[in-house]
């Protein structure tokens, strides 16, 4: 006992011996270290377990590393070097830890060859990167000790580091989630995408107004990517076909080169590192200098940019398809890059070597697995015919065959709006010979479905490839299910849904195509690491094992009579509740009350997941304690945020209603500290990491039927807090794993909805006219209560809502209201609250991205999921 308490007061830590955590990070983690009792084996063990060892070889090894590349790689001394810099060297020592790894992962995978498995993306919301690895490599202990004992704080660098937002929102996050999952079990998978040089854009609100900025992520350096111009490929566009004896030619095309740029994935203590490769946009040298004489020679070097500007912005919209030329021709652009390194890949055998062996694609389906994140990568289907029928000389039905057993879809929405067709006359500008294969595609199939179903020339129009009409389009979401072997939604309503409306036909057709696959969410980043207390907490009653399989949460059930644990349970929440409240006053200048209940809902702004209805109970919750300012009532702090579309107006009216109900509610004095309401300002990964371990409540109130999953209902239900919410996407699914009695679910289900539209419809005014508080809540929107100076300013909003409401934001209002007095009455009772937390925590087994990809492994991709380690790199490889 005596050695270990000594060690406390040492500055390093004697060998083998551990640093205490604690949920705090940086200079507060330094005075809880300091305790007068010293560690027990039990303390010992959990602290090993979570954060890995500080031990003393360790720490000199990372500050001799941090201070050599302060000086060799950023070139700057302790008098000049900034926080960024600090942070950059750490990110550079922390990255040398992977690169032996990566390295070696790769070759493992040339050497046991694999099948592998390719996730195209349009988007890879990443968010940071340098927490992340310290937790999968075991390094967050001993990189902290160092960075303290070199007199920096460790939060402050990690807030230097750039999100990489290169994505809209759940979509994006679930591609960055399955990297994690996939490096874990030790898949040979590849993340395929484009480095958008700006990500999603940054939101300012301005006089209560979302306002837009371009998020310049590189400015100052990614330390996380490597360039490998060594595999630059060649990308072609335009042009026109020529039929030859040997085969179909596209000619006269314009060339634009794609320059891949690795990221590394690490896998949760495995010692395995997968590869996210993001292409970036070249003009080759002679760009337009072919075509032009010396005088236009300028002129043609300025014109780079044009064909550069393919990988330069995310288009910022969710949920929702902009046919844009240059959004075509960045789906082409990643595809066709992808499939050359796939191809590339495939031929080759063993590592560092170039000379093809495999020739024979008939085996392409036994070594390659193609998985299309939504619609967005569907042009690979057309783009491997083009490659096997074109350039591999594979006759039609062995290319189809080789092409459908690769390549799988997963759907990600049911709103119409958001589906993608492409009209036929861009198309033949932009990809001729693609069109030509689509048209073939098209073509055979719908001589199969005719020989199926007879006479039914309605069912052929309605599952042509080509949707006729005033401008032709082509349909690509049933290209996909036309090109794919596999079609998946995203949570079994979703699933349900696909198969009984948006995709029957298709069902009817091949009812051994469709398949489901819940989302799910990466334990490390939203347990692990933005929860360290609870991740503690939790590793203190069932061991740490729960890291790498979720289902051990429910051992937890266990412990829920036990006053110990209800007590750690809701001392940690606590805790995260005030570290927010911190934030909170630091970025928005309001108090908060640190014993209000908090309630968010961040999301995407939009319609269907009808912030709108979040806003009713807001102004209804509002004018009830006007009315009543004596009486007790359970405080409330209500968080919004999210990003609208820029496009999108209603979505920043609906932002700009917000911010105006926050202007009036926070500074009436009757309210006090009993209700506030605060806009979250650009809401990201990191800001989701601060929020969601201290949400109290999880507002998941979309309209039955429209959100296909949802996976910010997951992360909230992971860390605590309890779901008020509709029986859609994910939700009915962790009603069912926690018990239906542990949410707070409301409104209309899936068969009221589609009741309601067969039958007599929805009408607004119903509903106005006979709910009183209801209708007080929407006249004082439109008369101006919220907005003194423009009265009308929220017009538009009320006429939606009254006359043209898809989403039937007041067919759910009471029910919504009267479980929000659930609510409240139950926070009134902190015991019984944290006992339904407790049950929650232990049904999110389920709701692991672990669970999803191992399920896509089995079902879709035939490849087994391994818990297994390889050797670390200085291991000898067997």
């Amino acid at each position: 006992g005596n050695v270990e308490g000594l060690a406390h007061s040492l500055p390093v830590p004697l060998p083998g011996v551990t640093l205490p955590f604690s949920s705090f990070r940086g200079q507060s983690q330094r005075k809880s270290s300091i305790m007068s009792k010293p560690l027990s084996d039990h303390d010992r063990k959990k602290q090993i377990s979570v954060r890995g060892l500080a031990g003393v070889e360790n720490v000199a090894e990372l500050k001799l590393a941090f201070n050599r590349h302060l000086h060799f790689t950023l070139v700057k001394d302790r008098n000049v070097a900034s926080k960024r810099d600090y942070y950059f060297a750490l990110a550079n020592t922390v990255r040398d830890h992977l690169v032996g790894r990566w390295i070696r992962t790769q070759q493992y995978y040339y050497e046991k060859d694999p099948k592998r498995v390719y996730y195209i993306s349009l988007e890879f919301y990443m968010g940071r990167t340098l927490q992340n690895t310290m937790v999968n490599l075991a390094l967050e202990n001993a990189c902290d000790e160092a960075v303290y004992q070199l007199g920096l704080d460790m939060e402050e660098l990690e807030d230097m580091e750039e999100d990489a937002g290169l994505g809209n929102g759940g979509l994006g996050r679930l591609a960055a989630c399955f990297l994690d999952s996939m490096a874990s079990l030790g898949l040979a998978a590849y993340g395929y995408g484009i480095r958008y040089e700006f990500g999603i854009f940054n939101q300012k609100i301005v006089n209560g107004w979302q306002v837009e900025e371009a998020d310049d992520w590189l400015r100052y350096g990614n330390p996380w990517e490597k360039a490998r111009p060594e595999y630059m490929r060649p990308v072609r566009f335009y042009g026109r076909t020529e039929h030859t004896p040997d085969g179909v030619k596209w000619v006269d095309t314009q060339v634009v080169l794609a320059l891949p740029y690795d990221t590394p994935i690490p896998g949760y203590r495995n010692n395995i590192v997968n590869t996210m490769r993001l292409w970036s946009a070249k003009a080759p040298c002679d760009f337009n200098l072919k075509d032009f004489n010396v005088g236009g020679y300028i002129q043609a070097v300025l014109d780079r940019n044009l064909c550069e500007n393919i990988s330069r912005v995310l288009y910022p919209n969710d949920n929702f398809f902009e046919g844009k030329e240059l959004r075509l021709k960045q789906e082409y652009f990643v595809v066709a890059a992808t499939l050359q390194d796939i191809v590339r890949r495939f031929k080759a055998s063993k590592f560092g070597s170039r000379e093809i062996v495999r020739t024979d694609f008939a085996h392409l389906p036994n070594k390659v697995a193609i998985q299309l994140n939504d619609t967005h990568p569907a042009m690979a289907i057309p783009e491997l015919m083009r490659v096997l029928v074109d350039e591999e000389k594979l006759d039609w039905d062995k290319a189809w065959d080789v092409c459908v057993r690769t390549c799988a879809y997963t759907n990600h929405t049911v709103l119409p709006e958001a589906l993608e067709r492409w009209p036929i006359d861009l198309f033949q500008h932009l990809l001729p010979r693609h069109l030509e294969i689509i048209f073939e595609i098209n073509r055979r199939f719908l001589q199969y479905v005719a020989s199926k179903f007879p006479g039914d020339n309605d069912r052929l129009r309605r599952m042509s490839l080509i949707e006729e009409g005033g401008c032709k389009k082509v349909n690509m979401a049933h290209l996909c299910i036309v090109g794919s072997h596999a079609v998946n939604g995203v949570a079994r309503i979703h699933s349900e849904i696909l198969i009984a409306t948006l995709f029957k036909d298709f069902y009817e057709l091949d009812p051994h195509k469709f398949q489901n696959k819940t989302n799910g969410i990466t334990p490390r980043r939203w347990l692990v690491m933005c929860n360290p207390g609870l991740a503690e907490v939790i590793a203190e009653r069932i061991g740490e094992e729960f890291v790498r399989d979720l289902d051990q949460l429910k051992k937890l059930l266990k412990f829920i009579n036990d006053d110990a644990f209800i007590r750690d349970i809701a001392k940690i929440k606590q805790e995260n509740k005030l570290k927010f409240a911190v934030h909170l006053e630091e970025h928005y200048k309001v108090k908060i009350n640190p014993q209000s209940m908090f309630d968010f809902q961040v999301k995407r702004i939009h319609e269907y997941k009808r912030q709108l209805l979040n806003c009713l109970h807001m102004i209804t919750y509002y004018n009830r304690i006007k009315k009543e300012p004596n009486k007790h009532w359970t405080p409330r702090t209500i968080m919004v945020g999210g990003k609208a579309a820029p496009g999108y107006h209603t979505a920043k009216m609906i932002i700009r209603l917000i911010t105006a109900i926050g202007e009036v509610v926070n500074h009436d004095p009757v309210i006090g500290d009993r209700l506030k309401v605060i806009f979250l300002e650009n809401y990201r990964v990191t800001l989701a990491e601060k929020a969601i371990p201290s949400a109290d409540l999880s507002e998941q109130i979309s309209t039955a039927g429209t959100e296909a999953s949802g996976t910010g209902n997951m992360k909230f239900m992971l860390n605590g807090a309890l779901t008020i919410g509709t029986m859609d996407g994910a939700n009915v699914e962790m009603a069912e794993e926690a018990g239906e009695k542990n949410l707070f679910i409301f409104g209309m289900r899936v068969e009221d909805v589609d009741a309601m539209d067969a039958g007599k419809g929805y009408h607004a005014s119903e509903y106005y006219n006979r709910i009183p508080e209801l209708k007080q809540a929407m006249d004082q929107i439109a008369g101006g209560f919220f907005s003194h100076k423009q009265p009308d300013l929220f017009k538009e909003l009320v006429d939606l809502l009254m006359h043209h409401d898809r989403f039937k934001v007041f067919a759910d209002y009471e029910a919504y209201i009267k479980c929000q007095d659930k609510v409240n009455e139950l926070y009134k009772n902190p015991k019984e609250w944290t006992k339904m937390v407790i049950h929650n925590i232990a049904g999110c087994g389920k709701f692991s991205s672990d669970r999803t990809i191992s399920q896509y492994a089995r079902e879709i991709w035939g490849v087994e999921p391994s818990l297994e380690k390889i050797p670390a790199p200085d291991e000898q490889l067997k």
